[in-house]
């Protein structure tokens, strides 16, 4: 007779995949593709990967694939006329937040990149539907609004950064919210990263460094917004507000872990002096099948960790004085909402700029120091404040980078 709890059989869900293009969407068709029993696609989405998103209409036959525009939307559907594909398409943002929360879907994957992501994802909570969240971005720009619309409509909200979702793991917990503040015995959650690309650079070749250097990342394969958050630890800093918010905990109760080889993923630890990690190799579709087959357990395509091949496993504490981005961040956590908010919407400019070729990697972080250290913001009180700071910050980051320029 079996001493463990038995897991409910799993349910056949219908799925939007919220930026189904970039490297999280991918992966999550590519999880997807192995259960054809148990996942039905209704919509896909993307910008402007039209080519792309064509591919994947083909292969998934959703009844939606939404993109960002009019231009986009004819391009797309001219290529659907020429195969056997009943996809209909649409474009606009009010067309990505119908698909979000559309009363047959019943999961979301919110994998679209940055503060485009807020207003779908929220559409989603709002209507209740199981949310795997990989759009760091709605957390950290909306906080406990966007907590409290989870709690309000009954969503179920479940962490697919590898490491919230590592956490979620090493936590106990039922369905729904899990709250480290509420578990007796937590006492601090211990968030790792890699450090990046430039993690043994000194700091004149980090401020010196190429667009090409910066999204090469030792470990995972991402697209180039947040492979330069990375290689500044913004991207860490993001994790650190989002952790804040999804386990309901202080900052204080955090701390970032440099661990290089990417295989512990992050970590709980108690106060009786255990430490409980969730190890596995770098690749997203772990947390993906995690999220999609949650409270069961699927095949995802990963390998099995070899533990002894991956040997050894180093740690350190992070530089704030080679990667001061990752402070701005946590101080930003510190400071609420609205310091969340503005620095969001300043990195999103400058990292954009950086790419762009319009500034260096030291001056993309300059912009950052020096717009969230003179700027003043406001305390949003709803998500049409958060938008309206959103803007007015990235207007005074755009002339912050002119500046500069």
């Amino acid at each position: 007779m079996s001493h463990f709890s038995e897991i409910p059989a799993m349910e056949a869900q219908v799925l939007t995949v919220l930026g189904s293009t970039g490297s999280i969407g991918q992966s999550t068709l590519d999880v997807v593709a192995r259960h054809p029993d148990h996942f039905t696609v209704f919509a896909l989405t993307a910008n402007s990967s039209v080519d792309k998103l064509f591919e994947q209409c083909q292969q998934c036959q959703p009844r939606y694939a939404v993109v960002g525009n009019a231009d986009a939307a004819a391009q797309l559907h001219k290529l659907l006329s020429t195969v056997s594909c009943q996809t209909e398409v649409l474009y606009g943002l009010e067309s990505l937040q119908e698909v979000a929360s559309h009363q047959q879907v019943d999961t979301v994957m919110a994998a679209i990149v940055g503060a485009a992501g807020l207003l779908p994802t929220m559409a989603a909570v709002s209507a209740g539907k199981k949310v795997l969240l990989a759009n760091k971005e709605s957390l950290v720009m909306a906080g406990q609004l966007f907590m409290d619309a989870v709690s309000s409509s009954g969503a179920q909200l479940l962490p697919i950064d590898s490491e919230h979702n590592a956490i979620f793991q090493c936590l106990p917990h039922h369905q729904g919210r899990t709250s480290a503040s509420t578990i007796d015995g937590v006492r601090k959650i211990l968030l790792t990263c890699s450090g990046g690309p430039f993690r043994q650079w000194k700091n004149d070749d980090i401020r010196a460094a190429t667009p090409d250097q910066a999204c090469r990342h030792p470990n995972w394969s991402m697209g180039r917004k947040i492979s330069v958050d990375s290689a500044s630890l913004m991207n860490k800093g993001l994790e650190f507000i989002e952790a804040k918010w999804l386990f309901d905990v202080s900052p204080q109760t955090i701390e970032v872990v440099i661990h290089p080889q990417s295989i512990i993923h992050s970590m709980v630890e108690y106060t009786d002096g255990s430490v409980l990690a969730q190890l596995g190799n770098p690749d997203m579709r772990t947390p993906i099948a995690y999220g999609l087959a949650y409270p069961n357990r699927i095949e995802s395509g990963v390998s099995s960790l070899d533990i002894v091949a991956a040997a050894p496993l180093d740690f350190e504490s992070p530089d704030y004085a080679r990667f001061p981005a990752l402070k701005l961040a946590i101080d930003a956590a510190a400071a609420g909402i609205g310091a969340a908010t503005a620095l969001n919407a300043v990195n999103e400019v400058a990292v954009s700029a950086f790419l762009d070729g319009w500034i260096s990697f030291g001056k993309m972080i300059d912009t950052l120091d020096a717009v969230m250290n003179t700027a003043n913001w406001s305390v949003p009180f709803d998500i049409e404040s958060v938008i309206a700071l959103d803007s007015e910050m990235r207007r005074i980051a755009a002339q912050a980078v002119e500046a500069v320029c």
